[in-house]
């Protein structure tokens, strides 16, 4: 499922990014090379990323 149409950002690669980057969605954005274009992507994009660091760091805590 895309997330940012503008920037043709998908939810896999978004999660992917999120656990590289500890900024907020623009950081994470920036380090797949893009940066937000209308923001209406924003607030879910920033709900995902927060889901996946909370998910990697139960994994980390879990071995």
């Amino acid at each position: 499922m895309y997330i940012c149409i503008c920037n043709a950002i998908r939810e896999t690669d978004l999660r992917r990014a999120a656990t590289r980057c500890e900024g907020d969605a623009e950081a994470t954005y920036a380090t797949l090379g893009k940066r937000p274009n209308c923001g209406q992507c924003l607030e879910e994009a920033q709900e995902i990323i927060e889901q996946e660091r909370a998910a990697a760091s139960c994994e980390i805590f879990a071995v």
